[in-house]
């Protein structure tokens, strides 16, 4: 198992802790990504959709854990479609992994084409302009990538209308049209109960099963475990797969995938009625034990998970047991109560678990007043990231300054295609 941070060359003179806090010393936390579990989730819901094919969404960074990591591992375990938000996103993941489908959601802009043949990903079409645009570069170059329909059934975001879509139905059904899938997506696949999602379903349904031939998909992460009639053909997890709850009126099916730790930097006490952090709202009732550790809200641990005199806060796993935070959470430090830990259990260089050993991506959005989706993508640039399982060869992810980091190649020149054909109204 490669990448975890015991692994960490380890020096005599110190312990196993002490010399994983030396080797880190530059990073106030470290986020470690378990692609084993990730793998093990997919497999959970690949088998949960069978027949259907489970895809894996991966934008955002897959959901901040890395996408390039993320895509690497899924595909070895034999994840054949990913899904992302933009075309920058799929060169990204394109360079990670040659042979899979990369469906980009975001849409097909004019004069864009020759980036998706670049690195042979299709675009999600959601509007009748897009449609006419992919068209004329699809004649004009004779490329044939393929390309999704979006179809709006009840989001309201983006999608072709089901007049729209039952108006292209002619000339997808003539053939030779380079639609390789169609698809809408759940408002509230996550409320069993809803009676949104079987009105959804129904209108996906019928229109879906106009487009001769053509692969349907419905479901994200939580419209799986609506049963089999939301499954289609295709289904499309996203959180899910990083350990976010897809059942939240029951337990979570999922492993958990993101453990982040952060190292204390000062250990302070403090007299009863003394005051800790900005504004003074968290006051010492007794002589109370504080653990500073290096990591804030421009980490992206929320400012809302702060406690104050009247309102318990978040809380953080040091030395095996649970301590609350005290006071307000600011930009890059934290003060934590630990006045109940035994003496010396925690110690400046130590490192204090914020998410893992129990604590859940759903627990931590309670506290921070949001969904696990936000806290996983929120999580900063300043940690050091470390993979384990999934066969992951370099075991330390180091943040890339500003100034370095690769730069996306620029586009390349495109002639002005003609204007659009028109399509049916």
């Amino acid at each position: 198992m490669a990448s975890d941070p015991k692994t960490i060359s380890q020096s005599g003179l110190l312990s196993a802790e002490a010399s994983q806090a030396a080797a880190l010393a530059a990073y106030g936390g470290v986020l470690t990504v378990d692609l084993d579990a990730i793998i093990a989730n997919w497999r959970k819901l690949e088998k949960t959709a069978v027949p259907a094919e489970c895809s894996a969404v991966i934008k955002a960074d897959a959901y901040g854990c890395g996408a390039a990591e993320v895509a690497r591992a899924l595909s070895k375990a034999g994840c054949k479609t990913f899904f992302v938000a933009t075309i920058e996103e799929a060169r990204k993941v394109r360079a990670a992994v040659p042979e899979p489908t990369i469906y980009v959601l975001g849409g097909y802009f004019q004069n864009t084409g020759e980036h998706y043949a670049k690195i042979n990903c299709r675009p999600v079409i959601g509007d009748l302009n897009e449609l006419a645009e992919w068209d004329v570069f699809c004649r004009r170059t004779g490329w044939t990538g393929g390309a999704a329909i979006h179809i709006d059934t009840g989001m309201n975001r983006l999608g072709l209308t089901l007049s729209e879509a039952q108006a292209i139905i002619p000339r997808i059904n003539a053939g030779d049209h380079g639609i390789t899938l169609v698809m809408s997506h759940l408002v509230s696949a996550e409320q069993l109960n809803s009676p949104v999602n079987a009105r959804q379903l129904a209108a996906f349904r019928g229109i879906a099963s106009e487009f001769s031939g053509v692969p349907a998909a419905l479901a994200n992460s939580s419209g799986i475990f609506l049963g089999a009639p939301f499954q289609f053909d295709l289904v499309r997890p996203g959180a899910a797969l990083y350990g976010v709850n897809p059942t939240p009126e029951a337990d979570n099916p999922m492993q958990p995938v993101v453990d982040l730790k952060a190292r204390i930097v000062q250990i302070r006490t403090i007299e009863r009625g003394e005051s800790v952090g900005y504004g003074g709202t968290w006051t010492a009732r007794r002589p109370t034990k504080l653990a500073i550790i290096a990591v804030g809200y421009a980490d992206g641990y929320f400012r809302a998970a702060s406690s104050n005199d009247g309102t318990r806060g978040a809380e953080v796993i040091v030395a095996g047991k649970r301590c609350p935070v005290a006071g307000r959470i600011s930009m890059d430090l934290i003060a934590i109560d630990i006045t109940d830990l035994p003496p010396n259990a925690a110690r400046r260089g130590h490192m204090v678990t914020l998410l893992g050993e129990g604590i859940t991506v759903d627990e931590l959005a309670h506290h921070f007043g949001t969904i696990g989706y936000e806290v996983l993508t929120s999580l900063g640039h300043r940690y050091a990231r470390l993979y384990k399982g999934g066969n992951v060869e370099e075991p330390l992810t180091k943040p890339v300054p500003a100034s370095t980091a690769e730069q996306p190649p620029s586009p390349p020149p495109i002639e002005q295609p003609a204007a659009p054909p028109p399509l049916p109204t």
